[in-house]
């Protein structure tokens, strides 16, 4: 039984990296990401002014990937402008630009969500080897895998995906 688990845990972990979301509900409640020895950078002066002119109140959008059995401790802050804050264990913090198309996907997501109705109840480990991706925005805190903010799923693990990859997140 302990095998099937870390082969589930695993194929979960590929999916939720390769950008691709699961659409079941697991029976969480909606949490919040937990605060971390990660530290956000401080917010710099954008190079340049977005090349989308989509934005919504409910930004920043704040993104966690903490634990699983890789350990991992990712925290991504993406404002308005349309710059992302990465911060990864055992990493220098990072600002880069976010492609404009992934931008407008998420802000299109984002606004698709009754923030005020997600909650903000503290994530808790469920298994061993849990690997908890909760977002935040508009006052608003879940797990990825609640259904009050499954619009948001792919887009963030895109998001996720681009932004702790040294290809695709150069800094700013």
């Amino acid at each position: 039984m302990k095998n099937i688990r870390y082969v589930v845990l695993a194929a979960a972990t590929a999916l939720a990296l390769a950008g691709c979301g699961d659409e079941t509900n697991s029976g969480s409640s909606p949490t919040t990401p937990s605060v971390g020895s990660s530290t956000t950078p401080a917010p710099s002066t954008p190079t340049s002014a977005p090349s989308s002119s989509r934005t919504s109140s409910a930004l920043p959008l704040t993104v966690t990937r903490t634990g699983g059995f890789a350990g991992f401790d990712d925290r991504v802050v993406l404002g308005a402008d349309g710059f992302a804050s990465v911060s990864r264990r055992g990493q220098d913090p990072v600002r880069c630009k976010v492609e404009t198309g992934l931008f407008n996907t998420v802000i299109a997501a984002v606004e698709q969500v009754d923030w005020a109705s997600v909650g903000s109840t503290k994530p808790t480990v469920e298994h061993p080897d849990d690997m908890i991706i909760a977002v935040s925005a508009g006052g608003g805190l879940a797990r990825l895998e609640n259904p009050k903010v499954k619009p948001m799923v792919t887009p963030v693990s895109k998001l996720l995906a681009e932004a702790t990859s040294p290809k695709t997140c150069k800094p700013a």
